[in-house]
């Protein structure tokens, strides 16, 4: 056969108890070199072919017969799906922001805009139903990897029965490749130990080229190619490389390659920057030009007002919407903030806007590859802003240093005002003030982490496809998931979602496709996917026909480390929206209505059960110290006897919150040595064990706000030593975080150096860190990657010059006892029962009250309470009654 025609085989999919097949398209006369054949779809890899030749005792007798190379379905498109991280409704000038996005512009001038899109409220959830089609807890997505507990809903674990879009469009003839950021790895699974079957290679996707885990130092990455460590950037001035260039240059690499070997293979890119996700990392020309144009000199507050009335203006949002009050009292309002408090948040928003635009520019490059190439025409690009809404996980002043927030400490402005001139630049792992996070998404309240409120939830997304989509710069306001991506892909290219992957039958697809929308008759088309739970560390909601059930915020994202609401079910604050007259979710009905409360509250349960989000948990830093199966579970002894560098935070000896002894027995050669024997994390938190001028060195990088710094008197003389570090904590360690109580972590301990036996120096540590060190650093055996943890004494590598014989670390965990246990308990059942406790009806009749208290609510207002604090302003203020 010379030209394509369809071969029906039905009859296979009967005999495999499915549906009937879709027709197999085939080029060329089978048996050819150049023949190809799309596949039925239902099993995949798909079956060998029977070979078709003649086999006779000799060649000249015989028929060779090639079995086809597999090929999609004739028209399927070239796919091109970008997903941004940590950007709200409001930040792209395409849906009324001020961020110059012309990217984003251009594809939605050429195809279609989207202002109903949700996502899961949070990274690598959000990520893996992209990917997959399913929900989150589906997925073991409930939460981020870093905080996987041991439930099927939330393991960070793709189960084999959800395969990948990546796995799918692979088997069916795709090339498939993966840029920037893969939040879908377990943490416990991101070492070169592998297993890398849920790596994006593993995952269908045949090339990946970004980094694991849920932020980059932008400037020096964790980074791979495929499953091996890179460093590209090694060697260049500061400031000379960046991912969001590189992760560019590397996609229109790949995909020329690809174009220029087999210009028919359609391409599938998944396009994940790190941007805009702390740390905000843009390049000096893109922050000057942003500067240079003075968008945020008048505050937040203007610049929500502005966005809101661009939104009404450009028709994106109703004309009717309401937008919800300034937070008082969570955030300050522009007009009360300090000098010095406005122009530190200018500079901070500055730099996240530089990010943004810097990476939408990147984006077009890619874009414009394709139409370099001429691929642009049937080039479906689906654009998504936002993983989440925008990340208020900087607070309210913001930060330079994000491992902060992950360790519950606030970074004062005077002390980050330090930090001003070099904001954005390798010295800072910097984040804004909540105040523009708040802002930028408009016209919806809360932010990242919120999964009840749009804010938190409703992205905005472009779609063009010049070959099929034709009624250009049109807004569509279906609801449409994340979960919907998939479905939507499988249907453009004509291929069924399997029903064997490997050998394992498959779940069904959970999303549903929006291709309809694609066509102008189906503007006004009602929403098809009708029905939508969402759930995040205890906050809750449901969509149903436009009604929409949730949880009243009780938690500001950057109130991470109190006791946690026990019963995230039912212990909450319901409220009731009608999303289709009330576009911004501010007009609460639930006192109106307490039959459809109900109604959707027993909806949402029964959502609960299907999709795994039983058991509930409202706890969120609690869960980053949760215990997993990584290398180092049961191990309390390591043993190294050369050098390693690379390990990940999550598959390393945890030396927080416990007590702990290494010792490094060393060869000192005759002209003396230095460098590191021992390091993990880098310059904004972590840890190193070195020799300084031939001195022996333990130092802890407490956030880069201090390092406290053990340090011999006396150079190794030449030959054999034994150098020791021995810590003993003072805590009861993270167990007590099994009881909603953070006592046991951070607590004080003692350091001892020793060299040869002999305590060389000896220091007490009032505070420790309780959480994580620098989770994009690695740790490290003699010498350093990447940034180091003490920029005054070394610059990377710093390799250890003496001979490193062995390398021990022992580690003596705290473990509660019976007795711990016991006042664990009581205090606990104390705090449930207490005046401020988890009842949250009551805490809204208290609010209701004090609202009433104009005085009591002007001195909370002006101290800049969060939730937590406000609640028990709230009690003291009447209790005064």
């Amino acid at each position: 056969m010379t030209t394509r025609e369809l071969l029906f085989v039905s009859l296979a999919s009967l005999l495999l108890g499915g549906a009937p097949a879709t027709a197999q398209e085939v080029t060329g006369a089978l048996g050819s070199p150049s023949a190809t054949t799309s596949v039925q779809g239902v099993q995949l890899p798909p079956p060998d072919p029977k070979f078709g030749g003649i086999i006779k005792q000799d060649a000249l007798k015989s028929k060779p017969w090639w079995p086809p190379r597999i090929a999609p379905p004739e028209g399927a498109p070239n796919v091109l799906l970008i997903i941004t991280d940590d950007a709200g409704f409001g930040v792209p000038s395409t849906f009324g922001g001020v961020i110059p996005t012309p990217t984003m512009d251009r594809v939605a001038n050429a195809g279609l805009r989207y202002n109903r899109v949700f996502s899961t409220a949070l990274c690598s959830p959000t990520r893996a139903a992209l990917i997959t089609g399913r929900n989150h807890h589906s997925v073991g997505f409930g939460v981020i990897s870093e905080q996987s507990t041991g439930f099927p809903g939330y393991n960070s674990i793709i189960p084999r029965d959800k395969a990948t879009i990546g796995r799918i469009l692979l088997d069916n003839g795709y090339a498939t490749s993966w840029f920037g950021k893969d939040h879908n790895t377990p943490a416990f699974a991101a070492s070169q130990a592998g297993p890398f079957d849920q790596w994006p290679t593993g995952m269908g996707f045949e090339y990946f080229y970004g980094f694991v885990g849920g932020d980059a130092n932008q400037w020096e990455p964790n980074l791979f190619r495929n499953t091996t460590q890179i460093y590209p950037f090694k060697d260049k001035p500061p400031g000379s490389w960046n991912l969001v260039t590189a992760m560019a240059d590397d996609a229109i690499d790949w995909m020329t390659r690809m174009h220029q070997t087999d210009p028919s293979k359609p391409l599938f890119i998944k396009y994940a920057p790190g941007a805009t996700h702390a740390p905000h990392h843009p390049t000096k020309e893109w922050v000057d030009k942003i500067s240079a144009m003075h968008l945020f000199d008048d505050g937040y507050n203007k610049v929500r007002e502005r966005i809101f009335e661009n939104q009404k203006r450009l028709g994106i949002i109703p004309a009717n919407s309401e937008l919800a009050p300034w937070p008082n009292g969570t955030l300050k309002p522009w007009d009360q903030l300090s000098d010095e408090e406005k122009k530190l948040f200018i500079r901070q928003v500055d730099v996240f806007a530089a990010y943004a635009a810097y990476n939408d520019h990147e984006i077009g490059r890619v874009i414009q590859t394709f139409e370099d190439l001429g691929k642009l025409d049937n080039t479906l690009i689906i654009y998504i802003n936002g993983d989440n809404g925008t990340s208020a996980e900087g607070g309210p002043l913001g930060t330079p240093n994000e491992v902060a927030f992950f360790n519950g400490v606030t970074v004062p402005v005077d002390e980050q005002m330090k930090w001003y001139d070099v904001w954005g630049t390798e010295q800072t792992y910097n984040h804004m003030s909540a105040g523009w996070s708040w802002a930028f998404d408009t016209p919806f309240d809360w932010f990242k982490q919120n999964a009840s409120r749009l804010g938190g939830t409703n992205q905005n997304m472009v779609v063009s496809w010049p070959k099929r989509i034709k009624d250009k710069g049109a807004l569509r306001e279906q609801f449409v998931h994340v979960i919907d991506v998939v479905p939507t892909l499988l249907e453009v290219a004509g291929i069924h979602a399997p029903e064997m992957v490997d050998g394992i039958k498959q779940m069904p697809v959970e999303g549903t496709s929006f291709a309809y929308t694609f066509d102008a008759e189906n503007a006004k088309t009602p929403t098809r996917h009708t029905t939508q739970y969402f759930e995040m560390m205890g906050q809750w909601a449901l969509y149903k026909d436009g009604w929409f059930l949730s949880t009243k915020v009780n938690r500001a994202p950057w109130e991470a480390f109190g006791p946690a609401n026990p019963d995230p079910l039912n212990n909450q604050v319901l409220q009731l929206y009608n999303l289709n007259e009330d576009f911004t979710q501010t007009n609460d009905i639930a006192a109106k209505n307490p039959d459809k409360v109900e109604e959707m509250k027993q909806e949402f349960i029964d959502e609960a059960r299907k999709y795994q989000i039983f058991p509930m948990d409202a706890s969120v830093a609690a869960r980053i110290v949760a215990p997993r199966p990584n290398i180092t579970a049961g191990r309390t002894e390591f043993v190294y006897t050369r050098p390693m560098v690379g390990l990940p935070q999550g598959d390393s000896p945890f030396l927080l919150n416990t007590s702990f002894v290494v010792t490094a027995d060393i060869d000192i050669p005759d002209q003396g040595a230095e460098g590191m024997m021992l390091t993990s994390g880098g310059r904004f938190a972590g840890y190193g064990f070195y020799l300084l001028k031939g001195k022996p060195v333990w130092v802890w990088n407490l956030l880069n706000m201090e390092r406290v710094k053990w340090e011999g008197e006396d150079t190794l003389t030449p030959g054999a030593h034994k150098v020791e570090f021995e810590f003993t904590y003072d805590g009861l360690g993270p167990g007590t975080l099994s009881f909603n109580n953070f006592s046991g972590v951070g607590r004080p301990g003692t350091g001892v150096l020793k060299v040869d036996g002999k305590a060389v120096d000896t220091k007490q540590m009032q505070k420790t860190l309780p959480m994580i060190l620098q989770w994009d650093e690695s740790f490290d055996v003699g010498s350093d990657t990447l940034t180091g943890v003490n920029d005054a004494d070394y610059k990377p590598p710093f390799p250890f010059t003496g001979k490193l014989n062995k390398l021990t670390i022992k580690i003596d965990r705290p473990h509660l006892t019976a007795e711990d246990i016991k006042k664990l308990q009581g205090a606990m059942k104390a705090a449930a029962d207490g005046p401020v406790s988890q009842n949250l009806t009551i805490v809204q009749r208290l609010e209701e009250r004090f609202d009433k208290r104009e005085d009591c609510r002007k001195q909370a207002d002006a101290q800049n309470l969060g939730p937590i604090e406000r609640l028990r302003f709230v009690r003291d203020c009447l209790q005064k009654d």
